[in-house]
């Protein structure tokens, strides 16, 4: 059962090269990486296992900005976040908050609709640019 507001989109590509791919497009759009997590390694380091499983923190002041002037508490989603992973199977997948669930999540008001209509049609340029061959 998929979690509400998270949009999981299939990878042409492996774990580590969808990241990379990712990462990359973020980079090329112009928005700010602030961390990316490997939390495979993480688990490793506490002697534990698990597939490959990949954070990245993202985003654009400009964009960010003017949702939490309407509503702080979407700070709490921001800024945006998109993980790659790789399910029992060894297909790899992308997954992402959408950023007009997020928006209702925390009642933005009609003036942030713009703002958060361009964030969702970005999420989606990455996310098909990291994912498609």
């Amino acid at each position: 059962m998929a979690a509400q507001g998270l949009k999981t989109v299939p990878s042409c590509y492996g774990p580590k090269d969808t990241m990379d791919r990712l990462e990359a497009e973020v980079n090329a759009k112009g928005m700010t990486v602030f961390a990316r997590i490997d939390h495979a390694e993480g688990a490793q380091g506490v002697g534990l296992s698990l597939r490959p499983t990949e954070l990245l923190i993202f985003g654009n002041a400009k964009a960010g900005t003017p949702l939490m002037q309407s509503v702080q508490t979407i700070g709490i989603d921001l800024p945006l976040k998109a993980l790659v992973w790789q399910d029992p199977s060894g297909d790899t997948w992308l997954s992402y908050n959408d950023p007009v669930w997020l928006a209702n999540r925390h009642e933005l008001g009609v003036e942030t609709q713009t703002m958060v209509s361009m964030m969702a049609g970005a999420m989606d340029v990455v996310a098909k640019a990291a994912t498609m061959g």
